[in-house]
């Protein structure tokens, strides 16, 4: 489990096609501090398993299956990747609640820089518009944010200075695909209103 608030750019050192799967070599002198074989350790919002570490670099494996439905096959050597540690029992909960597991990916239709802030549209997926509402929140390239306004077809986020110079979301423009993840709750809320109840028994 994670929060969405970012430790760490770190970068694309290596991938090795593997067939069915790739093999991602990660620089992130923060993030593999503390990291052991078979952590987690969020990359643009996908929860990977740190299979290897050496130095400042963590390799870890991934499906095919996630390759295709998140940014992550997008990615080359050199590319940015926003890292996050999973969440400690004890820490604070800065952002909200983040599985690491992309329910899909959106396209950046534009970006409005402001005096403080840049106003960005993302295209919105049609099967996660149910799940994006004005002011709630979502995860996109693994950072917790609040949608300012929702559409049918996209909706907008607004990045503060910080969250422009400490993760890939002040680099990407126009085109660039990011990973998003609605909020876990709404789905969990619609399965329950729409679970049908049980014939006979306890009520």
């Amino acid at each position: 489990m994670f929060t969405g608030i970012i430790e760490e750019l770190g970068e694309i050192v290596r991938i090795e096609p593997l067939g069915d799967s790739a093999r991602l070599e990660i620089r992130g002198p923060l993030v593999v501090q503390d990291a052991v074989h078979g952590a987690s350790i969020a990359v643009n919002g996908v929860c990977l398993t740190v299979v290897d570490l050496k130095d400042d670099v963590f390799t870890a494996d991934v499906m095919k299956e996630t390759l295709d439905r998140s940014s992550l096959g997008a990615t080359e050597p050199g590319s940015r990747v926003n890292l996050e540690r999973p969440v400690r029992l004890a820490d604070r909960l800065g952002g909200h609640l983040v599985q690491g597991h992309v329910d899909g990916v959106a396209t950046i239709l534009s970006r409005e820089p402001g005096e403080h802030w840049d106003l960005v549209t993302l295209s919105l997926p049609a099967p996660l518009a149910r799940y994006v509402v004005d002011k709630g929140s979502i995860t996109v390239d693994g950072v917790s944010l609040t949608v300012v306004e929702a559409a049918a077809d996209r909706f907008t986020i607004s990045l503060i200075p910080t969250t422009l110079a400490l993760t890939t979301l002040g680099i990407k423009g126009p085109g660039d695909p990011v990973n998003l993840e609605v909020d876990v709750i709404a789905k969990y809320v619609e399965r329950l209103t729409l679970a049908q109840p049980l014939s006979g028994g306890a009520r």
